[in-house]
């Protein structure tokens, strides 16, 4: 595997000096992907076998954009289609699909890419246990992230004051993290969630992951001399 040159945006440095490289682990997802739910505890294994030189970053691809329509049937019908693969695929993963009935889907996750957002922003130990509350209540407890009551209760579970909470998350500054975010993974050259990508100074690298294994994509990692 290769390092494929790309363009980002770095200061400029003294003259006569070198910078190490820094190499950058990726994962572009989304709260409400339900292949990103499938990848999770694989997700787990790879950051714990990973070198502490290597910096981790989780960056929001944002599946679907804002409406208040309601979700189509076919669409409906194509995710829990995709929900039942990933049960028969990626052992010990669960849905609840009495979601269906007991929700009124919309095909919109920025609301909860928001949340996400929302809770990094009131301490980064929260951005994690946000996707980690978000996919719990949508794929086990029938809980619609898409409306925000539902991901302010989720925010008082996590710790978070709901009511401020409630205020930052519709805030232009919260809108604005989103969509460097969004600006962010189609920079990286990402094309479908969960991806992994490994940047080392001016390159990027688009790293293999298995649902089952970790170590295909900590292999690709040490190929990379990672």
């Amino acid at each position: 595997m290769t390092l494929t040159p790309i363009d980002r945006r770095t200061g400029a440095r003294p003259t006569g000096t070198k910078t190490p490289p820094q190499a950058t682990l990726y994962l572009i997802h989304d709260p409400m992907c339900s292949w990103c739910y499938a990848l999770a505890p694989s997700w787990q294994c790879i950051k714990a076998a990973l070198p502490d030189s290597l910096k981790v970053q989780c960056v929001l691809g944002g599946l679907a954009s804002d409406t208040d329509q309601p979700m189509p049937a076919q669409m409906q019908a194509y995710i829990q289609n995709t929900w039942r693969r990933i049960e028969a695929t990626v052992p010990g993963t669960v849905f609840n699909f009495d979601f269906w009935a007991q929700c009124s889907p919309r095909r919109s996750t920025y609301p909860a890419c928001r949340a996400v957002v929302t809770a990094k922003h009131f301490g980064a130990e929260f951005e994690e246990a946000m996707v980690t509350r978000i996919q719990a209540a949508y794929y086990r407890e029938a809980r619609n992230p898409s409306e925000l009551g539902t991901l302010c209760e989720l925010a008082g579970e996590i710790g978070l004051n709901a009511e401020v909470f409630r205020d930052w998350i519709d805030s232009a500054e919260c809108q604005t993290l989103l969509e460097h975010d969004l600006q962010l993974t189609r920079e990286l050259g990402v094309r479908g969630l969960p991806s992994l990508v490994l940047t080392l100074d001016d390159a990027r690298m688009h790293i293999p992951h298995d649902y089952r294994d970790a170590n295909v994509a900590l292999q690709a990692l040490r190929d990379a001399r990672i």
